[in-house]
């Protein structure tokens, strides 16, 4: 007996979509594992490494390739002091993040040869903040015709490169910063 396909209408579905299925992903996304402590300061425990993600660490600050990235190269710079608001940071910390973040843009632009970025930060829980308690920019590499960070409805998003590879590629340069 011959086995009958399934075929949906383009009357209904007039559009094709990809997808990668990534379930891992699902249990981060709603929480649904909650983390011992604050997974940047354990990331900093565990030291700059590729298991970690901890590209490079001043004295105050420190940065970390995006387990999660919208774009190949997202990077977060973060505070190495728990904090979940800039008015929390000392000077001396404040000015240290602002010349960290200002060196990791120039490598990803160094590296990545994209033609802008985004730079932001969700200051707190209720302005979108995924972990509100520690401070965290991300930088995110964009090329002219892109298909923006964030994946349209139902559309797909694939990335040229894994973390792992972006982590590698950007190591490097992080050991010439010098702040």
């Amino acid at each position: 007996m011959a086995k009958k396909k399934l075929h949906i209408s383009d009357d209904i579905w007039p559009q094709e979509r990809d997808f990668i299925e990534k379930p891992e992903r699902y249990k981060y996304v709603r929480k649904l594992i909650k983390p011992k402590g604050c997974v940047f300061c354990e990331a900093l425990k565990a030291g700059v490494n590729a298991k970690s993600l901890v590209l490079h660490k001043t004295k105050h600050s420190m940065v970390v390739a995006n387990k999660y990235p919208y774009n190949s190269g997202h990077l977060l710079v973060l505070p190495i002091a728990h904090k979940g608001t800039l008015m929390s940071l000392s000077e001396e910390q404040y000015m240290d993040l602002m010349l960290l973040m200002k060196a990791a843009a120039e490598i990803l632009y160094k590296v990545y040869g994209c033609d802008a970025m985004n730079l932001g930060m969700n200051h707190g829980r209720v302005a979108g903040a995924g972990i509100p308690d520690h401070l965290h920019w991300h930088l995110i590499p964009r090329w002219s015709g892109d298909t923006n960070f964030f994946p349209l409805i139902a559309e797909t998003k694939v990335l040229p490169e894994t973390v792992a590879q972006s982590y590698k590629k950007l190591k490097p340069y992080f050991k010439k910063v010098k702040l």
